[in-house]
């Protein structure tokens, strides 16, 4: 139109993205895509889940998450049934859906999502605000065979209705509310399927957990209650009495547990493979013996159990292999009162199955320690040392001084004496000096002894995967440098180690080329030039974090979209040299990228923008 006609130009509504997407419904494949060209609007449409994955893969899909995203009803009731292969459906979150009650009100799509979903085996719906018993009975009338159901931090009216003001069970289903009541008769229906249970960081009183355990023929082989904090050890008591059969037991979180509740597992779950009790900080060593003594356990957390110094560990251990647990997974963190006598213990004695040890945050933890993991368990997949501060350059390649464990005040046992013959480490450090404060620095002439004659060193866990030493303050390049040579790690931790260099992250680079994760965070010495050295080997990196690095600049962002194609996450927070237009134009060049953590860059709180 011509300026100056005198007509009034009249704009036109935009029209909502599910009308679109209804539109582009009645397209063939190539239309739609000359369609999705026509604006950004008409691309988001052509990219709705229906087109992506329901005529494609409809029928090879196996598992759908869709945690906390925002899909519509509409959507999503259109994939559903032609997702006829789906065994696992994720619905993490989505309080879109539930928030109006309407989801699958219609009997016609009831229908049309059971006949899709009727082999379906695990349904998440963790976190719903909004769920109640009408939209959880439509749902799971639809899946009638399952095997696990997550209903972690949802909520879930156990004892009292606050809406109808009076005890659960007595009115009908509640359109505000998933109430006991209405799970237990879920429960019944599908007892013949249904063996693993996530009840998860909800109000579960011991009473209801009792209904839930009683459930006649009801045989659980999972159950999660961590965060639980109403839980009590009598409720664990009567669980283990009811679910003998358990498998994996999670009551890490549930405050109020003792070592009672320990006895009770040992005594009755004799066939249990899992179990967790992190942050129960009540629990003692009262217990464990007993409970090492199940030959089926694989997996015991123990982290943040306070009073945890493993000597009970040790001692449920020390029997035939046949007739204790053959640990893959233990997990001590935080436990401060291990030591390096009950680290030395535990790596003997687990040698031949232990594939992951945490011991982070074990601040009693030495050299000694990290030469006998080095030597007892070259079995390790994973690896956590963070915050054992007084782990050395000289305990990762395997020097240590000649000495004597402390002294085990309950056992009376004295700790091993480490001689040249451990682990055939070849030589040992000097003694400390009362008046250093810092260990003896690693010279150039150690290290040509040390690749004579490595022994164990870091360098004999071949099969790590995952390695953190983040906080061990005094690692420097001289053991980075010689030790972190992994050809299948793929995440590594070296956040907070003011020491290195990028020396450390250039030999990171050639000799670790697998590595999907890098943590550096808080590391001044790392500069643009150790990227620029480290950047072309790592190819499958996908999670980077570079926080507080001020010696990092723009450069380092340019570099990543050159070399680093499929980051996923940069975390370049407080790094003062870098600008906000490059870290827009790494956002536009990088095709996977998803989280670009920038605040406070170039000394600007860019979250008040």
């Amino acid at each position: 139109m011509e300026e100056g006609d005198g007509e009034d130009i009249i704009e036109t509504p935009e029209l909502p993205l599910e009308i679109i997407v209804y539109i582009l419904s009645f397209l063939h494949d190539s239309d739609r895509k000359d369609a999705s060209l026509v604006c950004h609007k008409w691309y988001n449409a052509s990219q709705d889940l229906c087109f992506q994955v329901g005529l494609c893969l409809g029928s090879k899909v196996e598992s759908l998450a869709l945690p906390g995203s925002s899909i519509t009803e509409a959507s999503l009731l259109s994939l559903l049934p032609r997702l006829t292969s789906l065994q696992r459906l994720d619905l993490r979150g989505l309080d879109s859906l539930f928030m109006s009650g309407a989801f699958l009100s219609r009997e016609e799509h009831r229908q049309q999502v059971r006949s899709a979903l009727c082999g379906l085996e695990e349904l998440d719906l963790s976190d719903l605000r909004y769920l109640s018993d009408l939209t959880f009975n439509r749902l799971t009338g639809c899946t009638p065979r399952l095997c696990r159901l997550l209903l972690a931090g949802c909520h879930i009216a156990f004892e009292f209705d606050p809406y109808r003001g009076c005890p659960v069970g007595t009115v009908e289903d509640s359109s505000a509310l998933l109430s006991l009541r209405n799970l237990k008769r879920l429960l019944t229906e599908q007892k013949s399927t249904l063996v693993a249970l996530d009840l998860s960081r909800t109000s579960i009183t011991p009473e209801s957990l009792r209904t839930i355990a009683q459930v006649q023929d009801l045989v659980l082989k999972e159950l999660y209650l961590q965060g639980c904090k109403e839980l009590t050890d009598y409720s664990v008591e009567i669980l283990v009495k009811h679910q003998p059969g358990l498998l994996k037991l999670d009551i890490s979180g549930c405050t109020e547990l003792t070592s009672r509740s320990v006895d009770a597992v040992a005594r009755g779950l004799k066939s249990l493979t899992h179990l967790s009790l992190s942050r129960d900080w009540k629990i003692t060593e009262k217990g464990l013996a007993d409970l090492l003594s199940i030959p089926s356990l694989r997996s015991l957390d123990l982290s943040e159990c306070l009073h945890i110094s493993g000597t009970e560990i040790v001692k449920g251990l020390k029997g035939s292999s046949a007739t204790r647990a053959q640990l893959e997974m233990l997990n001590l963190k935080s436990c401060t009162y291990i030591r390096d006598l009950a680290v030395f213990s535990l790596t003997q004695l687990l040698g031949d199955s232990l594939r992951e040890l945490d011991l982070t945050s074990c601040v009693n933890v030495t050299d000694l320690s990290v030469c006998a993991i080095a030597t007892y368990l070259q079995k390790l997949v994973v690896l956590r040392l963070g915050w054992c501060k007084e782990v050395t350059d000289w305990g990762l390649l395997g020097m240590v001084q000649k000495t004597q464990c402390e002294h085990d005040d309950e056992t009376g046992d004295k700790g091993p004496r480490f001689t040249r013959t451990f682990g055939n480490m070849g030589f040992f450090k000097p003694p400390r000096m009362p008046f250093e404060e810092r260990p003896k620095l690693v010279t150039q002439n150690d290290l040509q002894q040390f690749k004579q004659q490595a022994g164990a060193s870091l360098l004999a866990l071949k099969r790590l995967q995952e390695l953190d030493l983040s906080g061990c303050e005094k690692l420097t390049d001289s053991s980075i440098t010689q030790v972190v040579h992994y050809p299948d790690l793929q995440r590594l931790s070296l956040s907070m180690l003011p020491e290195i260099t990028d020396a450390s992250l250039a030999s990171i680079g050639r000799h670790c080329r697998s590595l999907t994760s890098l943590a550096l965070s808080q590391c001044p010495g790392i500069s643009d030039r150790g990227v620029a050295l480290a950047g072309p080997y790592l190819h499958r990196l996908q999670h980077l974090y570079l926080s507080c690095c001020n010696n990092i600049t723009d450069r380092s962002l340019f570099l990543l979209m050159q070399h680093c194609k499929r980051l996923k996450t940069v975390d370049i927070s407080r790094c003062n040299n870098i600008s906000i237009t490059t870290v827009d134009l790494l956002q536009s060049k990088l095709p996977f990228l998803e989280n670009v953590h920038y605040r406070f860059i170039g000394g600007t709180d860019l979250t008040l923008i």
